[in-house]
């Protein structure tokens, strides 16, 4: 049932409704005239589903290595955090092996996922640095850029890779940004030593986000200021990891006064221990160990994170100290736009009906991917 009148919800700070039809919200703060099914909100708060640009995983499944329902029960997992829609992150790996994940995210995308919606393929890589490769497995990463290899991996993927990373100074990179920007891919820069002219570079070639911000690659130098510079300075888009390890609060804080709060999207970059205990897990072909919820590689490197965004949506409210509506932008509106899906991030009539229902403490009560309930706790 996709079509229901919400009734008894908050809608910022005020009593409200939602009128659902087909899946898409029709009305807000209106009248139940057509005697729609009524669903009882309880006086939760509701928010725009949250969109994670960024995750290798979760519930014990890592994306590298998932089959169809692999993808699917990171789906289920995420609608229990609030997630209606997501991009799965392949992190580089054998040709093979990509190709393979990218078969199976296709085959989640064309005929759903059961949970959050997964609305595309992310590739983290291989076109990045050796100097910032983080947990990316060095003799793997393109010693220059081969336009060929991406168009033969959307090919594969039905046009559905929708977002890709990669390092502007490795030669032939910046020069191909307007090919795969014509294969329908959103571009960002991230795990890079490149410094400010050529970080520029890639932005005017049609660069639009910056890949984790502050994490895997050269910092803010005030001779250089680099790729962290440039991300700050320009109109880009930056992912922000909000688990209070990846960036420090006051790093957010300061992203959020240089930026303005319409142009930082929070992500998880979560690996398969999402949700799960401490212990030794996989990143694509790394094993990781995951102590007080910190995943890392047995180097020490960080790899990934075990956060939520309800989790992120908890820890803004509480380093901001804004209203859960205002920081809840930050994964939904922000990434819906970065991403060009003009039908979701907002609870407005004619949207998505993606929404979570949440109480004070910002426990996920339920989660509604296209008018379809997908969790209920």
């Amino acid at each position: 049932m996709n079509s229901f009148y919400l009734t008894n919800i908050r809608l910022h700070g005020e009593p409200s409704s939602l009128t659902v039809e087909d899946g898409i919200i029709t009305a807000v703060g209106a009248e139940n005239r057509k005697e729609l099914p009524v669903r009882d909100g309880n006086g939760a708060l509701a928010l725009p589903g949250f969109l994670d640009l960024h995750t290798h995983g979760a519930a014990g499944v890592d994306v590298n290595a998932a089959d169809p329902e692999g993808l699917r029960k990171i789906s289920r997992f995420f609608a229990t955090q609030g997630v209606t829609g997501w991009q799965c992150s392949i992190l580089t790996d054998t040709r093979e092996q990509t190709l393979k994940a990218i078969a199976a995210a296709r085959e989640v995308i064309e005929a759903g996922s059961g949970g959050a919606a997964l609305l595309g393929i992310h590739l983290e890589g291989p076109c990045l640095s050796v100097d910032y490769k983080g947990a990316m497995p060095e003799h793997l990463l393109m010693k220059e850029a081969d336009i060929g290899l991406f168009r033969e991996y959307q090919e594969a993927a039905g046009g559905h890779i929708t977002y890709l990373t990669l390092s502007p100074e490795i030669p032939g990179a910046v020069e191909i940004v307007p090919a795969l920007r014509e294969l329908g891919i959103t571009v960002a820069m991230g795990h890079s030593a490149a410094g400010y002219d050529v970080s520029w570079a890639a932005v005017r070639a049609g660069v639009t986000a910056a890949t984790h911000l502050g994490n895997a690659e050269r910092l803010f130098h005030q001779h250089d200021p680099a790729i962290w510079g440039v991300a700050l300075e320009s109109d880009c888009w930056v992912e922000a990891i909000c688990d209070g390890r990846h960036l420090h609060p006051g790093t957010v804080r300061l992203y959020l006064k240089a930026k303005g709060w319409d142009k930082v999207a929070a992500v998880t970059d979560s690996i398969m221990a999402a949700g799960l205990p401490d212990g030794n897990y996989k990143l694509g072909v790394n094993d990781v160990i995951v102590e007080d919820g910190d995943a890392k590689l047995p180097n020490g490197v960080r790899a990934g994170s075990t956060l939520t965004l309800i989790q992120a949506l908890r820890n803004l409210v509480q380093w901001t100290g804004s209203e859960p509506e205002k920081a809840a932008e930050l994964m939904s509106l922000n990434p819906a736009r970065l991403m060009g899906w003009s039908k979701k991030g907002s609870l407005a009539p004619g949207m998505d009906a993606d929404l979570l229902l949440a109480d004070s403490s910002l426990t996920v009560l339920a989660t509604f991917a296209g008018g379809r309930e997908v969790y209920r706790r």
